[in-house]
């Protein structure tokens, strides 16, 4: 429990060092081994989605200065979700908790783009002409409250442990930045790691412009839900080189800007 207790009084630190240090690292593995050929201004995009990212962060801590964690904070003072009610042993508890958040993510995932009003919201990280790392950030502010209030709501459904939060969100920032990577694996190594985690060849396919593909490889971390729910797709049809990213709409150079991104939501009509 005393790490716990560290881990909670150092959290955005630890946080902040996880997301540099990964974000750190694919960059640098990006630049000395890129899978594809960049179509737009690669300084130009890391900009814009970096930028996207502080305005959510700034977004967030505005709207809803107590997030998650406190939200977790304050159900285990008061014992609030079902975890307080079946005692089990703490470890188990940790273990069950990010698994709860991991399918949670997935299915709000599948929901931003089967609902055509979550999905105006959604297809602004789809917007995206190439896909890198920085991708990961590229997320409406919207969305990004929408995604927290549903997390707050099962933390206090289900007493999700503070740590468990913590740790989730660590996990979740670092594995989207990996998967969201211009980068491949060897193909032996790579095989075996997609049987339980999402690779960047397998969330590419996510970001191909057909909608059969766009609507495929929802998980960010785990791969066991796209497997149990059929919706897993092993590659593009066009082949990792060859596919298009991004969607038939939206393509026009002005959406590498960031106030453009903000307004794509409520300027555009129906697109893909």
């Amino acid at each position: 429990m005393g790490a716990e207790v560290l881990l909670l009084h150092h959290e955005a630190e630890v946080r902040l060092l996880c997301f540099g240090g990964i974000l750190g690292l694919m960059m640098w593995w990006e630049h000395n081994a890129r899978l594809r050929p960049t179509s737009q201004p690669r300084i130009r995009r890391w900009v814009e989605n970096l930028g996207m990212g502080v305005v959510d962060t700034l977004v967030l801590r505005l709207l809803l200065p107590v997030l998650a964690v406190g939200v977790a904070l304050v159900s285990a003072e008061q014992g609030w979700g079902l975890l307080h009610y079946l005692a089990w042993p703490y470890a188990v508890e940790l273990a069950w908790s990010l698994l709860i958040l991991d399918l949670a993510i997935y299915l709000q995932h599948v929901a931003m783009h089967k609902v055509p009003l979550l999905w105006r919201l959604h297809r602004v990280h789809h917007s995206d002409l190439d896909l890198d790392t920085t991708t990961a950030l590229r997320f409406h502010p919207l969305e990004i409250v929408l995604s927290m209030l549903f997390k707050m709501l099962l933390v206090v459904t289900f007493g999700i442990p503070a740590a468990a939060v913590i740790a989730f969100e660590v996990i979740l920032n670092a594995t989207a930045l990996f998967n969201h990577g211009n980068v491949s694996l060897p193909a032996p190594l790579e095989r075996l790691i997609r049987l339980f985690v999402v690779t960047p060849d397998m969330h590419r396919v996510h970001h191909s412009w057909y909608r059969e593909e766009t609507d495929s490889n929802f998980g960010f971390n785990l791969t066991l839900w796209d497997r149990l729910f059929h919706t897993y797709r092993a590659q593009p049809r066009d082949g990792h080189l060859g596919m298009t990213i991004g969607l038939h709409t939206l393509r026009e150079r002005r959406w590498l800007s960031l106030h453009w991104l903000l307004l794509q939501p409520f300027l555009e009509g129906d697109a893909d």
